[in-house]
């Protein structure tokens, strides 16, 4: 996630200072990685050197001096076109999973037990999940369903792998 891009657009809708985007964005997107005041205030920099957004303010109050921050024209272009870019599917050509097996048959270690353990792992995740996403809001429930289908997706994988591992072995072990 360009976390740049995403307090661009939550500037779009108008001024805020620091603390308010650190707190909308957890809200909307760090359920379960919450940004650090350190990172928000670091990008707010950059952006203001790159001309993306402007302080449109600085309110003096009890503590330090909070800057408020409005985007610019430039910083909505950038916006709309970051939106307009497809994300790169992600085809995990180098899996780790898939070395382990490998390192697994080439060392005489077990590559069922390893996959046997992964798939318990991710069936422990799924489960996870699942109860998070039954207890969620849209956001959470599309949120972990993305998750879920990733998973679902690796599981699959780790089966089909463990039918395969036999000729697998004759092949990386040869």
């Amino acid at each position: 996630m360009s976390i740049g891009h995403t307090l661009l657009g939550l500037l779009e809708s108008g001024p805020r200072h620091g603390y308010d985007l650190k707190r909308t964005f957890d809200e909307k997107f760090g359920h379960d990685r919450p940004l650090h005041y350190g990172q928000v205030y670091s990008t707010m920099s950059r952006l203001l050197k790159n001309g993306l957004v402007e302080v449109d303010g600085i309110e003096s109050g009890g503590g330090p001096e909070r800057k408020r921050y409005a985007i610019t024209e430039a910083g909505i272009t950038d916006v709309a076109d970051w939106l307009a870019q497809p994300e790169k599917p992600e085809p995990y050509l180098q899996s780790t999973l898939y070395t382990k097996v490998v390192l697994a048959l080439l060392t005489g270690r077990s590559a069922e037990t390893l996959l046997d353990t992964q798939r318990t792992e991710h069936l422990r995740l799924m489960r996870i999940l699942t109860d998070r996403k039954r207890g969620g809001d849209l956001a959470d429930q599309l949120i972990c369903d993305h998750a879920l289908f990733h998973l679902e997706a690796d599981l699959r994988w780790l089966e089909l792998t463990a039918a395969r591992l036999d000729r697998l072995a004759g092949e990386v072990v040869a």
